[in-house]
């Protein structure tokens, strides 16, 4: 029987402590779950969204290979996210050391009450789309047939003018 291994895009932000430095935990963390990250794109300093005053975001697009189906890719994640302290949210969006989200996986639509894929809100989030245009400019969305940068093309003036900016230093452990 052959393996059944996928390629899926992952978003990681981070906006506590060390980000860049929980973001490449994240990523060690990952290959202990059977997910292979095989490229990753630049970081970008992000403004928060529907947060209120808080600290800028580090995020990251990173394409990986795994045998895992998405509910186990989704539970693996979830489980790396705990190891790194982040708390589950309540109504209000909260800080977090850590989050990591399924953006695409193979060219699968997936609808579940726990998981949609690709993740629902893709198509508005630069912070996103950027990263995700830099690993994959030529990917299309499976429903929308849409580019990474035509997405971009498409965003309001407000998420288009949402502060970002690629993020060269390295921050000091804490």
């Amino acid at each position: 029987m052959g393996r059944h291994v996928k390629v899926a895009y992952l978003a990681l932000g981070s906006n506590v402590g060390d980000r860049a430095g929980q973001i490449e935990h994240a990523l060690r963390l990952m290959s202990e779950a059977g997910v292979l990250v095989c490229r990753r794109s630049a970081l970008y300093e992000t403004e928060p969204v529907g947060m209120s005053a808080q600290r800028w975001f580090l995020n990251c697009v990173v394409e990986v290979e795994t045998e895992l189906m998405p509910l186990a890719l989704l539970r693996a994640l979830k489980s790396i996210e705990r190891r790194l302290g982040r708390r589950a949210a309540g109504p209000q969006p909260i800080a977090r050391r850590i989050d990591i989200d399924i953006i695409v996986y193979g060219q699968q639509v997936v609808r579940l009450p726990e998981l949609t894929i690709p993740h629902p809100r893709l198509a508005e989030r630069r912070f996103v789309l950027e990263p995700l245009r830099e690993l994959a400019p030529d990917w299309r969305h499976p429903v929308t047939r849409l580019t990474p940068g035509e997405m971009l093309a498409q965003l309001n003036p407000a998420q288009k003018n949402s502060g970002l900016r690629r993020w060269p230093r390295r921050e000091p452990a804490p």
